[in-house]
C-alpha cells in the first residue's frame, strides 16, 4: 500500500469518526496528528460528553460510523463507567471523556503538538447517498412530465403531414388510385358484355327492323322529280 493510499484511508477514517461524534452532539472535538510521536496510530481525537449516557452513545455512534465507512470494527474500552471511553480504530484513537476527567488528565499537552484543521459540520455521506437514491424517482417524474408534450408534438406533426402532404405521399396516393382504376377496367368490360348478352329482342321489333331494311332500296329507285317549264313572256 502506497503512502498516498495510507494518507487517504487515514483522512477517510478521521472523517467517519468526527461524523459519528457530531451525530450525538459531542463537545469540543479536537484532532491531532501523532505520526511523529507514535508508530502505532496516526491520529488522536478527543471529545467531551456531559454524562455517562452520552459518552456511551458517542462511542456507539463512532463504532457504527467507522464500520459504515468500510473499516474494521473498532475496540472499545471504559464503557463500564462511561467517564473515559477509548475507541481504538487502529490508525485513529478516540478519547471520549467527561469534562472533569478531560481537564484533569489534559491529553492535549501529550498529543497536541500538531493540531489538524478539520471542517466540522461537513455534509455527511448519508445525505449524498440519499440524493443518489432519489435520482431514479426524479428521472421517472421528469419522463412522466415530458410524455404529454411528446404526445402533443407527435399529434401536431401528424396533423401537419395530413394538411400538407409531401410529394412522396401524393405520388403514393396517385399510384394507389391508378392501380385501383386499372384493376376495375376488366371487371367493367365483363359486366357490359354480360348485360348485352342478357338483352332480349322482341319479335315485333325484329319484324319492324326487317321491314325498314327492305324498304330502303325501293325508295332509292324512285324517278327523279321533273323540272318546272319556264313561263312564256
Amino acid at each position: 500500500m502506497t503512502t498516498s493510499t495510507v494518507a487517504k484511508n487515514t483522512q477517510k477514517l478521521q472523517r467517519a469518526v468526527v461524523d459519528g461524534l457530531e451525530d450525538v452532539k459531542a463537545q469540543d472535538i479536537v484532532v491531532f496528528d501523532t505520526e511523529h510521536l507514535s508508530a502505532l496510530f496516526e491520529r488522536v481525537i478527543i471529545a467531551s460528553g456531559t454524562s455517562n449516557r452520552q459518552t456511551k452513545a458517542l462511542a456507539a455512534s463512532v463504532r457504527d460510523a467507522v464500520r459504515e465507512a468500510g473499516f474494521a470494527k473498532p475496540r472499545i474500552e471504559g464503557e463500564g463507567n462511561g467517564e473515559w471511553i477509548i475507541v481504538d480504530c487502529n490508525q485513529v484513537v478516540v478519547h471520549i471523556m467527561q469534562p472533569n476527567f478531560r481537564q484533569y488528565y489534559h491529553l492535549e499537552e501529550l498529543w497536541g503538538e500538531k493540531p489538524v484543521r478539520l471542517k466540522l459540520g461537513a455534509a455527511k455521506p448519508v445525505v449524498a447517498k440519499a440524493s443518489e437514491e432519489a435520482k431514479p424517482a426524479a428521472k421517472k417524474a421528469a419522463a412522466k412530465a415530458v410524455e404529454p408534450s411528446m404526445r402533443r408534438s407527435s399529434a401536431a406533426k401528424k396533423g401537419v403531414e395530413e394538411a400538407f402532404p409531401s410529394k412522396a405521399a401524393l405520388k403514393k396516393a396517385a399510384d394507389k388510385a391508378a392501380s385501383k382504376t386499372t384493376a376495375a377496367k376488366p371487371a367493367a368490360k365483363s359486366a357490359v358484355k354480360a348485360a348485352v348478352k342478357t338483352v332480349v329482342v322482341k319479335p315485333e321489333v325484329k319484324k319492324m327492323v326487317a321491314k325498314k331494311a327492305a324498304a330502303k332500296p325501293a325508295a332509292a329507285k324512285k324517278a327523279p322529280a321533273k323540272k318546272a317549264a319556264p313561263r312564256k313572256a
